[in-house]
């Protein structure tokens, strides 16, 4: 079984490449809070209306002083154009060896159409100023979750 995250745990530092083969490492952020989520795959429709979701909330967000980091396996080039075709406007990062997915928790057994499949377990993580989780959700649904994240930062 995969560990999980939980509320007070440091977050486990990583440096990864976005979309332009950049290095973001999460400890260059500190002093300000970070949502880091997890997702299954670029340009899949989930995912998409996930990224979006993200996208349109972005500013609200920024201005309460809270940043997004968006993690999947896929190589920085798929990112580039997942990127440039839905106007994102945050960083999304490659981790292809998923050793992030893995310390995170974010990847392992889950069920899929009532299958036990091994994969991307999609999931968000509120990093607070110091490097510490403040909150840390598991099988998230791809619609929604942006709007109770919202209302539980009361943002």
């Amino acid at each position: 079984m995969t560990t999980r995250l939980a509320p007070g745990d440091t977050a486990p530092d990583f440096t990864l490449p976005d979309a332009d083969d950049k290095p973001v490492t999460l400890s260059d952020l500190r002093g300000r809070k970070v949502i880091v989520y997890f997702y299954p795959a670029a340009s899949t429709p989930g995912c998409t209306k996930e990224a979006c979701d993200f996208r349109d909330n972005l500013a609200e967000l920024n201005d309460a002083g809270i940043d997004v980091l968006g993690i999947s396996p896929d190589k920085p080039a798929k990112l580039a154009k997942f990127r440039d075709k839905e106007s994102l406007t945050f960083p999304l990062l490659s981790d292809p060896d998923r050793k992030v997915l893995e310390e995170w928790g974010a990847f392992g057994e889950k069920t899929m159409y009532g299958k036990t499949v091994t994969g991307v377990i999609r999931s968000t993580f509120l990093v607070d100023e110091e490097g510490k989780i403040e909150a840390a959700l598991y099988n998230v649904r791809a619609t929604g979750h942006v709007a109770k994240l919202r209302r539980d930062l009361k943002v």
